[in-house]
């Protein structure tokens, strides 16, 4: 392992860089600053390594300006919560809107924008474990929530393992942010990269707010349907009702069940291909629609569609919706959640 100063804080605190490598040629760069996923270099099908995820050259953008949330974890709810408000136990939380009126990622005061402890690293397994308290009321939900956040790179994966416990019941449901592109993040958008979803059904949204309507639909007979491989470029324009409110996809797909395989995807030029497979109910696919020539690593810029996010997480909104499960975290309970993504290439 591989320790780099990232650089300092507006406040002046000291960020860190920590960098793995395995034989097989895979580098793996997390940073203390949000416990972020910053590079990941995997090989391709002439031998040569790409760095395959969107990311800021350097720490001022993960601090002022990364609204598109590159490579965080997010907590202590990703998605969206309607009106910025939940019951629980009889008691109302209001929380804060960043999004209209939304809360999106558990608002502007985000687990990503913090300096975790780094609490164990393990060269041999090439493992690093980030560790956060959230205070009771931070950001608004209830209970003292303790977190881990383990980083490991294998032979040919990454996983990320999160570890909760709160002292009252409370909403646990964080999730990596990732933007993939397997040509190299600098490589233009990923509309001819190939995707197949384990998911049958997904969850529309509202035309005004983007939150679930709490339909649980078929994506039979629509673009919304990748269970057999296609481009994600086939479809996206589309005039089609759920596309357009979104200016593309950024929708929850509801995964089959049967292998805790949620998410296949292929690079078109790289022959990189990921499998994403976890024990959560959806996969939120955001194929980066509002990026807009956005600044990015290694003088790139990245445009709209540049990287594809896999939110593997509790449906959104689930906490107002009774047809979706809450992802409850009881009182002294101990919750490990995880989510792997796993390479291979293909010639």
């Amino acid at each position: 392992m591989e320790k780099t100063i990232f650089g300092n804080t507006e406040d002046g605190k000291t960020v860190f860089l920590y960098t793995f490598k395995n034989e097989q040629g895979m580098e793996m760069t997390v940073s203390d600053f949000g416990a972020t996923l910053t590079n990941l270099w995997v090989t391709d099908k002439e031998g040569k390594a790409r760095d395959i995820v969107l990311g800021f050259p350097s720490l001022k953008g993960y601090e002022i300006n990364n609204e598109f949330f590159f490579g965080a974890t997010v907590g202590r709810n990703a998605n969206r919560v309607e009106n910025a408000t939940f019951e629980l136990n009889g008691v109302r939380y209001k929380l804060n809107k960043n999004e209209g009126n939304n809360n999106l990622h558990s608002g502007p005061d985000g687990y990503q924008l913090r300096i975790w402890e780094v609490r164990a690293v393990n060269e041999l397994e090439h493992s690093i474990t980030f560790a956060l308290d959230s205070v009771d009321g931070d950001q608004g939900f209830s209970g003292e929530l303790n977190l881990e956040v383990t980083y490991q790179l294998q032979e040919d994966a990454i996983s990320i393992t999160y570890r909760g416990n709160a002292d009252q019941e409370t909403i646990f449901n964080p999730t990596n942010h990732s933007y993939f592109n397997l040509n190299g993040h600098q490589n233009g958008d990923v509309l001819d990269h190939v995707l197949q979803l384990n998911a049958s059904k997904y969850t529309p949204i509202k035309a005004e707010s983007s939150i679930p309507t709490g339909e649980i639909l078929t994506v039979e007979d629509t673009p919304m349907d990748f269970r057999s491989s296609k481009r994600i470029g086939k479809d996206i324009q589309k005039d089609f009702s759920q596309l357009n409110y979104a200016q593309g996809y950024d929708h929850n797909f509801v995964i089959d069940q049967n292998t805790g395989i949620a998410a296949r995807l292929e690079g078109d030029q790289s022959g990189i291909s990921m499998e994403v497979s976890t024990q959560l109910p959806g996969v939120q696919v955001y194929s980066g629609n509002f990026l807009n020539d956005t600044p990015g690593k290694n003088n790139a810029f990245y445009p709209p569609q540049a990287g594809v996010c896999f939110e593997t997480q509790a449906f959104p909104n689930a906490v107002n919706e009774p047809k979706f499960a809450t992802p409850i975290l009881k009182k002294d309970e101990e919750k490990i959640l995880k989510t792997t993504y796993q390479f291979m290439t293909v010639n």
